[in-house]
């Protein structure tokens, strides 16, 4: 899984930080490093659109 979409999960309060330590395999002290790495911030541009089926 792509480091900046769990982080941005973690961000948008859909996981915990423990959570998002465990699936990066990291600690939180790591954790709060990253979130001040400017690398990781996830992309803002036009989302492609997703089928419903799947």
């Amino acid at each position: 899984m792509d480091k900046r979409k769990v982080i941005s999960a973690y961000r948008r309060g859909f996981i915990t930080m423990q959570e998002c330590a465990q699936i990066l395999g990291t600690d939180s002290v790591q954790i709060l490093g990253m979130m001040n790495d400017p690398k990781m911030v996830e992309p803002i541009g036009p989302r492609q659109k997703q089928s419903a089926g799947g």
